[in-house]
């Protein structure tokens, strides 16, 4: 059965890093379907957190390939815990005058906001899960999406749980 993962991955803050963990999905065959990267709460160590998809045994896999990467501190499996994920979208959606009402009510039913306002459009920013993103992106396709960015998702282990 296909399922979503989310892997976070501590690693030393060099240049190459990511190249070399990404490639090693590449290599492996292995898609990636979201990546973020920043700062940790250790000095000298970033924290990369990656959505892929597949099963059990390739998420086994992924992990023990990781762990074999020179730079890789802790590889840590989030899906298996409770755990909060975000990402955040900016949508660009085409917003005649009288249009716009209709749009503020998909955006506030979606706790979003307008961060924007152009003379025919709209930027919507809105904050969630992958599966909140995904519907309000839905509701306001057919207005028209001019264009769009996502950020990846971000993951912690809920609690007092460190990983």
């Amino acid at each position: 059965m296909i399922k979503r993962y989310t892997i976070s991955i501590l690693v030393n803050d060099q240049p190459g890093v990511l190249q070399r963990v990404s490639s090693l999905f590449g290599r492996r065959g292995f898609n990636i379907d979201s990546i973020t990267v920043g700062g940790s709460e250790q000095t000298g160590l970033s924290k990369m957190i990656i959505v892929t998809s597949g099963n059990d045994r390739i998420i086994e896999q992924i992990e023990k390939q990781l762990n074999k990467l020179i730079d890789v501190i802790q590889v840590s499996h989030l899906s298996s815990y409770p755990m909060v994920e975000r990402e955040l979208a900016f949508i660009k959606v085409k917003a005649e005058p009288s249009e716009r009402p209709e749009i503020l009510g998909v955006v506030d039913a979606f706790r979003a906001s307008v961060i924007d306002i152009g003379s025919r459009s709209l930027i919507i920013q809105v904050v969630g899960e992958f599966n909140k993103i995904e519907a309000m992106v839905e509701l306001v396709r057919p207005y028209g999406i001019l264009e769009m960015c996502r950020t990846g998702t971000t993951a912690m282990i809920r609690g007092d749980n460190n990983q």
